[in-house]
């Protein structure tokens, strides 16, 4: 059997259970590796079942986050929104003169 070594972000089939999933985290201090189904399961193995695991490697399905519900766009481009304007700064409203010691005139 053809040993592999799990790459975080790579797509995996398990012919014996027909599951396809994708490789999240590795813990070598743990010696753990961390899965996630496409239907947003956790799972996780130690290095040696994975090891004896009948692993292929697949493709990323074309529906990976349809567990999660996001389009590619979400995925991508859902932090923007934390962003601060700059007339939000808190620095703006700090008043120099309740201060002691500063320099302003």
């Amino acid at each position: 059997m053809v040993l592999h070594y799990p790459i975080i972000g790579a797509w995996y089939k398990d012919r014996e259970e027909q599951q396809t999933f994708e490789v999240v985290a590795i813990d070598e201090q743990r010696g753990t590796v961390e899965i996630q189904y496409l239907d947003g399961a956790i799972g996780e193995f130690d290095l040696d079942a994975w090891h004896r695991l009948p692993l292929l490697a697949a493709s990323p399905p074309e529906d990976a986050d349809a567990a999660f519900s996001l389009s590619r766009e979400d995925r991508w481009l859902g932090d923007q929104g934390a962003s601060f304007s700059p007339w939000d700064d808190p620095l703006d409203h700090i008043e120099p003169e309740l201060f002691p010691g500063t320099d302003d005139d």
